[in-house]
């Protein structure tokens, strides 16, 4: 059939928030999200990922379906919709919801006012997850609001307090129901607070909320319904520059097309031909799109079954499902059920709406969690092609692994019949994978057995495995071998020697992840066991004996449910005026304009005429020498402008900082895969990137290639100096103490992940060599530097401007100046502006994170767990150029004794030079590795002596006024005020003795608490460092201007600064309007690090609002009852001056490194966390319980931007401790490129109650009204989620007899769990031969009767 010879639409018809679009030259490469914001300057929708897995370009699509005459409303991701697959639909943005300029929605409303943005970049995603679950359900409960959130990500607010906003739209009351005795948990006195103590728990009024409205939502265009009910449906065809779509109306016409283009592939959803065409080069000339054809779409229950289309989404898939179990008996919806389990967890919602059933199982993705449980449970596959109709059951499509060709390239799949379970059947489906919801599985199983009727006698059993391997796999042989065997022990036993033996997965002897795969393998295995053997039970209770009661409660998977919180802080005193906001919870200032995206980010900026984009080409080689650079092929790609490199560079290519570079372009050799070589600059994002592509560069591979900590010291690789830190007689005090323990450590890194990747735009002034940068960056002078440097110009003639950052922790500041200076290099060349905006991976890949750390260490100790002596070495892996590595490797030294008093110490640390990309600054700086190791002897140390290890931690803590092992000065009090107070706060000894008890009465679940105290000093060790300007101007209409040296990256600190200016010039904040912070207004300021933003700048805001209110004081006197307008007015007459600067010097703060001595620190902050965690032993899964936070932040300029502070570096430190885990090639390339692979924490990752408690105010007398710097402290508290685990593993260890001494790792994923609970299971895949399972049903424990567990 030709492309050409059909009656067919040109035009692509559709609506964006009730706007008519028409499309005369689709492309159907284009997606949604780019077509908004570049065509239709939409910019709320924003890129975060461009894999649909983090959910910052969320939209709501609406669809007219004329046989149910309904409107659909879903969400789904912008990123890989096609704006093809658009015809007849309408779109709703951010923009179409609400704005400030019109009216804003209640969801907009609320996200702001209950404080659930911070940086605001993931807000519109958030906003629009939240609108498109209203449209379709006005009241929803919890598990609905929770579900719709599993699909988005957030990096700073740990997500309660968005949850805190959804809950206002919830149905059900949001108290924990779960009245044990009569009381709710938000009455009981040892929950979560106690009554007693009056003070305010709420951050925000829900009385100045306005109601939901469903009857003011925007209509869906009536045009749209008359083209769906009158219109013939015709063919579709949209040619593109490299691509034709064609979207056929029929069955007939769509088997013609497969005829005659085989290998064009189908696309539904985009979601997995898109992400292959995006990241994996994979490219296909024709598109056939079959979504609108009936019979794809069929719904049809049969006698023996149910057949859907293979076009229906997964989300009506899960509706359906979800309804026919509610309306059949038990017996004939087994297979529902586990399809319907996995259902829940694949993707978020908005991958759900849009991929389809078919989808999933052609593609054949090892990582389909549909297709072992469909292929286990005998689904049949409808097929056709031209003038052939045939079925085959799915397994089929697997029987031989990947090279199955049992579908032609002409078949389709119509539909899949999913039968009806019997009697005597039972089928389950499990998987386990890095996070529990929107993530792909490491390991999946589907599972089915069909007993002889009446017996426990296998008449048939299915077994297929998926997401180890390259494909589906079916356990054939075991399942052979075991029909007709009795369901019981023995036949459990072979069943796991079989699966082990049949199924080789490839993988190295002693790779810990396919240990990790073959133990899921049977643990899922055992697992069916018991439910099958539980069932049987039920079914015939005096026949068969079920499983000990110790065993149920592995049958529950973790649910992710609706988070308790409370935030504990202190009002202000009834005297302070009502105007004066400081101590008040005041909103975000763009907290709205996050909400309706109306604030600009970089990439939101309109583009300048004639600006290029950029794209970089980096290194692929780790270490080796630059043969050559072949630009001929990429010089070709249409709209091409240039190629940039080493020798464009006008001056400074390398900034010496300290005694190695860092080099804005490889020129001679690369140091580490990613390193940027050249860039491409184009008239589009599109063709840069295609022409990056075909840049070759050929490398001469040098040795040594250095990528690990252990390879640096074997080859001798650091970066000087090493440092060390000494106190008492180390060795002496060995001699004396009654114990000692060793040990070592390892801590990997982490990506910063913001969710606004580095973005720059260079706009060259066209006179005097000037140029304006606008750039997301934490430190807009040292962009100014070094941009100035590699152009040779003075710095005078770069004005770099930020307005906001859409989140940074220390990973916008020198790489930055290196990304922005390479944009300017290029905007200098082709005299054009440039845009420089990294794709999520290439921003992964270029870019380093936190410093992976490994520590060895001796301690010397008590018997009554008192520490005298430690001696430890710190390595640090500073990645293959300084950066700030070495003041990280000092500050870990300064902080590494955390709360604890140790007489005797030896430190050194080392960093280490590799071959990987330069690791940089990161929130806690240090403090999270060092302090890590620190806890972790601490709890080595418990489990010698036998001590709790909370006494371990009373006995060694700071109690009074002592000196650091540094020599400065500490008075713990406050210490010792937050750690009794998080005692009581989360009713320590009483959930102790709870979780014993439950431990008791679950041998496969176990629960484990921890407490952990933290000191953290505040301060950058350098006094000039923490300078501090400020710029204020009254206008005459008494309006004021601010602004000073900080950068807004989600911290509120313009919020903070404002109210500052407030309170100073007694006036509304409403008067006070900050505009951007820009080197023209305020010069050399510091970088907006180490949490010091607000003390710094706060101090120079106040002392110029201070000096204008001395020039005005004269003018107030003579007219005291005068207003603010009138004293403002008089003031221009008298010609004084309404503009002045405000300045703070900066700390006092030295350290001298050679007399080991100082005092680099200000001020300390201290805090302690309590946290309970449940694990399930087989999985090594677990989920977070109970979290309680108490800090001492002095007094809270705003309680609510602090607690958020703390609540989201709580998170993202339990996403270090427990979840995000970089991995590497042997070659050095990063495997974790984006949310796809790297998992941070979401929705389901938070305790399910989370209390957080500010220490009443106390005095500081350094900082900015008393207040303290609280960006970084709580970080280090997500090692309370670490330590409960290790307790709960501990506990597992000790009931199964094992010895004693274990290591656990950074971050403790599921991995590392289910090897430490060892058992038969793990046991029989390191030593398949030499040991016989032998659990036993029938008694109280299992009896390990016929071997003992041996460690590895």
């Amino acid at each position: 059939m030709a492309l050409q010879g059909a009656a067919a639409a040109e035009e692509l018809v559709f609506y964006v928030n009730g706007r008519k679009i028409i499309e005369k030259n689709a492309d159907p490469e284009q997606m949604l999200l780019a077509y908004l914001r570049k065509r239709l300057c939409l910019t709320g929708t924003k890129y975060g990922c461009g894999g649909g897995g983090c959910g910052a370009c969320t939209v709501m699509i609406s669809i007219y379906e004329p046989a149910s005459k309904k409107i659909r409303h879903y969400s789904a991701n912008a990123c890989l919709l096609p704006i093809c697959s658009l015809y007849g639909a309408a779109v709703t943005t951010v923009e179409g919801v609400g704005s400030t300029k019109s009216r804003i929605h209640p969801v907009q409303e609320r996200l702001a006012k209950c404080h659930g943005s911070q940086c605001g970049f993931c807000t519109p995603g958030m906003v629009m997850s939240i609108y498109t679950l209203l449209r379709n359900h006005p009241e929803p409960t919890s598990e609905q609001m929770i579900a719709a959130l599993a699909g988005n990500l957030c990096r700073c607010t740990g997500y309660r307090p968005i949850l805190d906003a959804c809950k206002t739209f919830c149905k059900e009351s949001i108290c924990c129901q779960r009245k044990t005795n009569g009381k709710c948990c938000l009455d009981q006195e040892d929950d979560l607070f106690d009554n007693e103590e009056e003070v305010p728990t709420s951050l925000f009024s829900t009385d100045e909320f306005q109601p939901l409205d469903p009857t003011q939502e925007l209509i869906f265009p009536p045009e749209l319904m008359r083209m769906a009910e009158n219109q013939p449906k015709q063919t579709l065809f949209f040619r593109g520059e490299r691509v034709t779509w064609i979207s056929p109306v029929s069955l007939v016409e769509l088997l013609d097309l497969k005829a005659a283009y085989p290998k064009a592939p189908l696309v539904v959803g985009n979601t997995s031909v898109g992400p292959d065409m995006k990241f994996r080069g994979v490219f296909h000339p024709v598109l056939i799109a079959p979504a609108r054809i009936p019979d794809l779409n069929v719904l049809k229950y049969t006698n023996d079954g149910l057949t859907l289309g293979a076009a229906c989404s997964l989300s009506l898939v899960k509706d359906i499902l979800t309804n026919a179990i509610a309306e059949f008996p038990e017996e004939k919806t087994r297979v529902f059920c586990a399809v319907l389990q996995q259902l829940r967890t694949l993707g978020g919602e908005q991958i759900r709406n849009v991929a389809s059933f078919g989808g999933n199982i052609i593609s054949r993705k090892p990582t389909s969690d549909l297709n072992p449980v469909l292929a286990a449970s005998n689904c049949m596959l409808n097929l056709a092609s031209r003038g052939q109709r045939r079925q085959i059951l799915l397994s089929d499509i697997f029987a031989d692994g990947v090279g199955n060709n049992t579908i032609t390239p002409e078949e389709i799949l119509v539909s899949i019949h999913v039968p009806y379970s019997r009697k005597g059947e039972y089928v389950s489906a499990f998987r386990q994978a890095p996070r529990r919801e929107n993530a792909l599985p490491i390991t999946n199983a589907g599972m089915r057995v069909l007993f002889e009727e009446g017996t426990d006698v296998i008449k048939e059993l299915s077994i297929f495995y998926g997401g180890a391997l390259s494909a589906t796999v079916c356990a054939k042989q075991t399942c052979c071998t075991l029909t007709g065997r009795h369901w019981n022990e023995q036949m459990l036993d072979e069943a796991c020697r079989l699966v082990l033996k049949e199924i080789t997965l490839p993988g190295s002897a002693g790779d810990e992840n396919v240990d990790y795969k073959k133990t899921l393998m049977v643990s899922f295995f055992y697992r069916f066991f018991l439910e099958v053997s539980q069932s049987l039970k039920t079914m015939n209770p005096c026949h068969y004996p079920g499983i000990p009661v110790e065993y149920g409660s592995v049958l529950q998977d973790f649910k992710t449910r609706m988070p308790q919180s409370i935030q504990i802080y202190q009002d202000v005193e009834p005297s302070q005026s009502p105007q004066d906001p400081v101590g008040r919870p005041v909103m975000h200032q763009s907290a709205i304009k996050h909400a309706t995206g109306e604030a600009v980010y970089i990439d939101d900026l309109p583009s300048v005429d004639g600006e290029l984009f950029l794209a970089a080409v980096t290194s692929s080689r780790a270490h080796a020498k630059i043969v050559s650079i072949d630009t001929s092929e990429a010089l070709k790609v249409a709209g091409v402008f240039d190629v940039i490199t080493a020798h464009d560079v006008p001056a400074a290519n390398e900034f010496h900082f300290s005694d190695d570079p860092e080099i804005i372009f490889a020129r001679n050799e690369v140091i580490c895969v990613g390193q940027i070589v050249c860039a491409v600059v184009a008239d589009s994002d599109v063709h840069a990137k295609q022409a990056a592509a075909k840049v070759k560069i050929e490398y001469e591979v040098l040795e040594p290639v250095i990528l690990t900590i252990e390879e640096a010291i074997k080859h001798n690789s650091f970066f000087e100096p090493k440092r060390k830190l000494e106190q008492g007689n180390v060795d002496e005090a060995f001699e004396t103490v009654d114990n000692i323990v060793e040990g070592e450590i390892c801590i990997g890194g982490q990506k910063h992940f913001y969710m606004e990747t580095q973005s720059m735009l260079a706009v060259p002034k066209g006179e005097d060599k000037e140029m304006d940068l606008y750039v997301s960056t934490q430190h807009p002078a040292i962009i100014q530097e070094m941009v100035a440097a590699s152009l040779g110009v003075p710095a005078n003639r770069i004005m770099c401007h930020v307005k906001r950052v859409g989140g940074a922790f220390g990973g916008k500041i020198l790489r930055t100046g290196l990304l922005a200076s390479v944009a300017a290099v290029a905007a200098n060349k082709t005299s054009r502006a440039v845009r420089l905006i990294l794709s999520r991976e290439d921003d992964m890949v270029i870019l380093g994170g936190r410093h992976p750390f490994m520590a060895k260490y001796k301690v010397g100790f008590m018997n009554d767990g008192r520490i005298t002596a430690v001696d430890a070495k710190y390595y640090v892996n500073g990645g293959c150029t300084p950066d700030e590595s070495v003041l990280v490797a000092e500050i870990s030294l300064l902080k590494m004794d955390n709360a604890y008093k140790i007489p005797n110490l030896r430190c050194w640390a080392y960093v280490c030079k590799t071959n990987l990309p330069s690791n940089t600054a990161f929130r806690g700086f240090g403090f999270p590795q060092s302090g890590l190791v620190t806890e972790t002897w601490i709890t080595d140390i418990a489990d010698k002596t036998g001590l709790s290890p909370e006494k371990i931690r009373e006995t060694n803590m700071y109690k009074k006024n002592e000196q650091t092992h540094f020599k400065q000065k500490l008075d713990p009090q406050n210490l010792i005020r937050c750690w009794n107070e998080c005692m009581e706060k989360s009713a320590y000894y009483s959930r102790r003795t709870a979780i014993n008890e439950f431990n008791k009465q679950n041998y496969w679940k176990k629960r484990g608490i921890a407490i952990v105290p933290m000191k953290f000093p505040f301060g950058l060790s350098t006094p000039y460092l923490s300078q501090g300007a400020a710029l204020v101007h009254i206008y005459t209409d008494g309006s004021v201007l601010l602004t000073h040296g900080g950068i807004e990256m989600g911290q509120g600190i313009h919020t903070k600064m404002i109210q500052i200016a407030s309170r100073e010039l007694n006036i509304p904040m409403s008067c006070i309007h900050f505009c951007e912070t820009s080197t023209t207004t305020v010069p050399n300021a510091c970088a907006s690090v180490g949490s010091a933003g607000t003390d710094v700048n706060g101090m120079a805001v106040k002392d110029a609002c201070q000096t204008l209110l001395k020039r005005l004081q004269p003018i107030i006197e003579k007219n005291p009852t005068g207003t603010w307008n009138d004293w403002i007015r008089e003031a221009f007459k008298q010609s004084v001056s309404l503009s002045a600067t405000g300045y703070f010097r900066g700390y006092n703060e030295y350290m001298d490194w050679e007399k080991g001595e100082g005092q680099p620190f200000t001020y300390f902050l201290f805090g302690a966390a309590c946290s309970e965690v449940e694990i399930n032993c087989l999985t090594g899964d677990h989920k977070n319980l109970r979290t309680d936070i108490v800090m001492d932040i002095g007094c809270s300029i705003n309680p609510a931007v602090d607690i958020g502070q703390i609540e989201g570096a709580f998170v993202q430190g339990v996403g270090l401790y427990t979840m995000e885990e970089l991995k590497y090639s042997s070659e050095g390339a990063l495997y974790t490129r984006g949310p796809d692979q790297y998992k941070i924490p979401a929705v389901c990752d938070i305790p399910e109650q989370f209390s957080v408690s500010l220490l009443s105010p106390s005095q500081n007398p350094y900082a900015i009204y008393a207040s303290k710097g609280i960006g970084e402290a709580g970080f280090f508290l997500g090692c309370s989620v670490f330590f409960a685990l290790r307790d709960a593993v501990t506990g597992v260890r000790n009931e199964r007899g094992l010895k004693k001494t274990f290591a656990l790792n950074s971050p403790l994923t599921a991995e590392q769990i289910r090897a430490n609970c060892a058992d038969a299971f793990t046991q029989m895949v390191l030593c398949p031969t030499d040991c016989m399972l032998a659990l036993s049903l029938h008694s109280s424990s299992p009896c390990y009767a016929q071997y003992s567990l041996g460690e590895k």
